[in-house]
């Protein structure tokens, strides 16, 4: 029995069956942990959502910034930019029901047994455990619950980007959801830089990696997390966290780790490399 943590996806489902494969998955025994982006850019976005959903028990996921992107465009008809691949599920005849489990996933999975969590981009230093597990709770909820259409009508903002604990309403929401699913460099402060996404080293003066900060209340906390791909997966244990976004949908790689020994396994992307 083993328990598999596995990179954006991002509908890459012939590099996710690769996979798989190679870390001879065996869905009555093992586990498979998701760290969000499970759609969009890729080719198969449909038959990966179908995929995870009908695993059941024996996986968990996360939600990132592009499977909420589609439940934005499953509610209100946000605009699908010609390199999305999210249309082939909003036209299914399960695309509603597909939508409607995603919208019941978590912002956090945690494991104290394991001793990891999982969150699709970052937390920032400042957030002890305790305040992580409250703050992705509320955005969870509110998901689940009768206001979640207003929620993601409302979800997009670059400018709600520093976070204060006296923040209410969407505001509070939008902020919340920028850390969870889109964070990569962040000021001593908490202010996240949000349009940057270049690798190590590119960043604005006054800002680095969320991880990076020395006084971060979570460093005793094994935190996995994808998202970056221009990480490439080269933070592997530094600073207790454990990228998996290896960029399969620019032509690199999938990747997995096996969480009780830390064992890493990758398959080649089956996509056209880009930049």
């Amino acid at each position: 029995m083993a328990t598999y943590a596995i990179g954006d996806i991002q509908g890459c489902f012939d590099e996710l069956q690769d996979l798989l494969k190679k870390i001879e998955f065996n869905p009555s025994q093992d586990s498979l942990w998701f760290a969000g982006d499970l759609i969009n850019r890729g080719p198969q976005s449909l038959e990966t959502l179908r995929f995870i959903r009908d695993l059941g028990p024996s996986h968990q996921i996360v939600l990132g910034n592009h499977d909420l992107h589609l439940l934005a465009s499953w509610v209100h008809g946000k605009s699908i930019a010609s390199k999305d691949t999210l249309q082939p599920i909003l036209e299914a005849h399960d695309g509603e029901a597909l939508c409607q489990w995603l919208r019941h996933r978590p912002i956090l999975v945690e494991d104290s047994s394991l001793g990891f969590i999982m969150v699709h981009a970052g937390i920032l230093p400042q957030w002890s455990m305790d305040q992580v597990r409250q703050y992705a709770n509320e955005i969870e909820k509110t998901l689940q619950s009768e206001a979640y259409k207003d929620f993601l009508n409302h979800m997009y903002s670059n400018e709600d980007n520093i976070w204060r604990e006296n923040l209410t309403g969407l505001q509070r929401l939008r902020t919340l959801v920028n850390v969870f699913t889109r964070i990569r460099y962040c000021d001593k402060n908490g202010m996240m830089a949000l349009t940057e996404k270049g690798e190590l080293g590119t960043q604005s003066p006054g800002f680095n990696p969320w991880f990076s900060y020395p006084e971060r209340k979570t460093r005793d906390q094994k935190i996995i997390f994808g998202h970056w791909a221009t990480l490439e997966g080269k933070i592997l244990g530094e600073h207790n966290v454990f990228s998996l976004d290896t960029g399969c949908v620019w032509g690199r790689s999938l990747r997995a780790m096996r969480l009780e020994d830390l064992t890493v396994f990758e398959v080649p992307s089956r996509q056209k490399k880009s930049r």
